[in-house]
């Protein structure tokens, strides 16, 4: 089903995440410039909140681009390769894409850990410990693990299909 075919009944709930985030940043930053046009002060919290939710709105939009296959690839040569090397080159990079967010979360699972028995570091602007923003990231990766398995399925079964015809 093409992108352009589909219906308001295929939004999973990774589109209302993103939607969400969007919708907070974009209130946000409305109030930000209101404030400063007519009261001429700017909240400085609005940067800091906004620069985090983009951050995790970032992770989730992941996950939507690896669920649809919209991430950069060479097809060219891909369909190039025989049908049995196709399949390993799927799974290779699908295995690349899982271990790359594995080794994020890994590493910002440590750094949360550092920051709430270590070092206690607060933002800025809100005095917010910061390991709560680092925190959205592994959370929210479930939907980039998600997208990576779904689209190493749909690609391994349009494979299939191939051999088929």
């Amino acid at each position: 089903m093409s992108a352009s075919t589909r219906t308001l009944g295929s939004f999973k709930i990774e589109h209302y995440i993103v939607a969400i985030l969007l919708l907070l940043m974009s209130c946000i930053t409305f109030i930000n410039v209101l404030s400063r046009y007519f009261l001429h002060f700017s909240f400085a919290a609005t940067e800091e909140i906004t620069i985090n939710l983009f951050v995790w709105m970032t992770v989730v939009g992941s996950g939507i681009a690896f669920k649809r296959g919209a991430h950069l690839g060479m097809v060219t040569l891909f369909d190039l390769f025989p049908r049995r090397f196709k399949r390993g080159v799927i799974l290779f990079s699908a295995l690349l894409g899982a271990l790359l967010f594995l080794l994020v979360n890994l590493y910002l699972l440590r750094t949360i850990y550092d920051e709430i028995v270590l070092f206690h570091a607060t933002s800025g602007a809100l005095g917010i410990p910061v390991w709560i923003y680092y925190g959205g990231v592994p959370l929210l990766s479930v939907f980039v693990f998600k997208g990576v398995y779904q689209d190493a399925s749909t690609k391994l079964k349009a494979v299939e299909e191939e051999a088929d015809d």
